[in-house]
């Protein structure tokens, strides 16, 4: 049986190298950033943020290729967090005021950590696996989008093809809705070199040249992250050795267990 472009995707442990630029973004919007701090474990150092990983990749999972009972469960367990996650602002960041509300369960802030994720999971795809067709990042984006409608994004905004998406995030990144305040640099700090990570330094320094280097230009220099055209050489470097380790790694090893009964 022949995978879906999204099953082909998720399928591979390559593309968590994608996620870290898909948290940047998403911290790029000061409510997300906040509702981050505020209920997240992001500061608990590297076996924190393994454990988090691991468990919110396992969720992905189950939605791409766990049965329908399954799927459902993986779902409810999503929604009953965001019911928790609510605040207000701490400081004016932006256009925002302090004390301005913030709820995961905010169809915007749904759509917008869609849009990250939806945009950064083909990117690392692309650049280490194969890249996709025009026609392949359409359906990956239809594929994808009752996943994010389940969560809570309002399906008129959900976009379902690739172009749709991309004008998403031009539009968003144009409006003044992503400002990238104390909170969200504290934040990528702890997503770039958590505590301890200096255990697996050359894993944390791919992790930072990968995510850095392929972040939109005007939210890297949001960051204040330095970038020239010797981190150009090195990020395709890196790549290139991605691809290559990708090549010579056998399926068992590359692709989730999950997936590969799926198919």
């Amino acid at each position: 049986m022949s995978m879906t472009v999204a099953e082909r995707i998720n399928a591979e442990r390559f593309v968590l190298a994608g996620w870290s630029r898909a948290i940047l973004m998403q911290l790029a919007h000061p409510l997300v950033a906040q509702g981050v701090a505020d209920h997240s474990t992001f500061r608990g150092g590297l076996f924190t943020a393994a454990v988090r990983l691991h468990h919110t990749v396992a969720a992905m999972r189950r939605l791409t290729f766990g049965p329908a009972e399954a799927s459902r469960r993986a779902l409810a367990g999503i929604l009953a967090i965001h019911t928790r996650v609510h605040g207000t602002l701490q400081e004016p960041v932006g256009r925002y005021p302090a004390g301005t509300p913030y709820s995961a369960e905010d169809p915007a802030l749904v759509l917008w950590v869609h849009a990250t994720l939806l945009d950064s999971l083909p990117l690392i795809y692309g650049h280490v696996i194969e890249p996709l067709s025009p026609a392949a990042l359409d359906a990956w984006c239809l594929e994808s989008a009752p996943v994010a409608v389940a969560l809570g994004a309002r399906p008129d905004d959900v976009p379902v093809t690739w172009a749709a998406l991309q004008a998403h995030l031009d539009d968003m990144r144009a409006s003044g809705a992503l400002v990238v305040g104390t909170t969200a640099r504290a934040l990528a700090g702890d997503v770039l070199a958590p505590r301890l990570s200096s255990l697996i330094a050359p894993a944390r320094w791919v992790n930072r040249t990968v995510t850095i280097g392929l972040l939109p230009t005007d939210l890297r220099t949001q960051y204040g992250f330095g970038w020239g055209p010797a981190d150009d050489r090195s990020l395709a470097r890196t790549l290139s050795a991605l691809r290559r380790l990708r090549r010579v790694t056998p399926d068992l090893i590359a692709q989730w267990p999950d997936a590969r009964v799926a198919t």
